[in-house]
């Protein structure tokens, strides 16, 4: 059914799962099987594959570092790349109305494609089987990693970041302060425009302010689809 896709499937059902859009849900008013719940359990495994390789392959960075690249990894605009060279724009079955607006295109449907895909390898040939697809896709990817990208001010750059779409500055808030008081764990919330962005946690206000914003970051770049 998909000759460029490296893996073969022992139940074809679950490759065309992996490729039924949503909007095929609502074109006859009946219910329709898509690929919305394989693109949880894809965006899982993906998750896991590459965290486990961050970590074996750094093994001198901590949490943010690893997690900042691994954002930059699989951001939206990366997945759906993937997906393109895949050819699996071609293969989505999509209703009228998506096709006609451009759907086998529309990067959003091309990441969720990729990621049902991972799901769908998953629930065909198991964890290895996923995990050999994952590695061989980001390969190359990996290799460029050769060192991690790191944030010295998480605050600073967050600032810059929303300043270019907004004149509002970030602001801090403090949640909840626990642990003892001679080891307390302060816990921060960053907010823009009256919305919570992200949260961190830190030995101190300043450490948690800092892993809140390095926490926006990467949710917002990942929305955004920047590295």
């Amino acid at each position: 059914m998909l000759p460029s896709l490296p893996y073969q499937f022992r139940d074809e059902n679950l490759l065309r799962l992996a490729l039924t859009h949503p909007s095929v849900a609502h074109e006859n008013g009946l219910p329709a099987e898509h690929n919305q719940r394989l693109e949880f359990l894809g965006d899982a495994v993906l998750g896991l594959v590459l965290s486990q390789k961050l970590y074996e392959q750094f093994p001198d960075f901590d949490e943010g570092p690893l997690t900042k690249a691994r954002a930059k990894l699989v951001n939206r605009k990366s997945l759906a790349e993937r997906a393109q060279a895949l050819n699996l724009g071609e293969r989505l079955i999509l209703s009228r109305g998506e096709e006609t607006s451009g759907g086998r295109e529309r990067p959003s449907a091309l990441a969720d494609a990729y990621e049902a895909l991972l799901g769908a390898i998953f629930l065909d040939g198991g964890f290895e089987a996923a995990r050999d697809f994952i590695l061989r896709e980001f390969a190359a990817a990996l290799g460029e990693l050769s060192t991690l990208p790191l944030i010295d001010n998480p605050k600073g750059e967050l600032q810059e970041f929303l300043q270019a779409r907004s004149p509002q500055a970030p602001e801090y808030h403090t949640v909840q302060i626990a642990g003892l008081d001679h080891d307390p764990l302060f816990e921060c919330a960053v907010h823009h425009g009256g919305v919570e962005l992200a949260r961190g946690r830190g030995k101190n206000k300043k450490a948690a302010e800092s892993d809140a914003a390095l926490a926006a970051l990467n949710k917002l770049r990942e929305i955004s689809g920047e590295s």
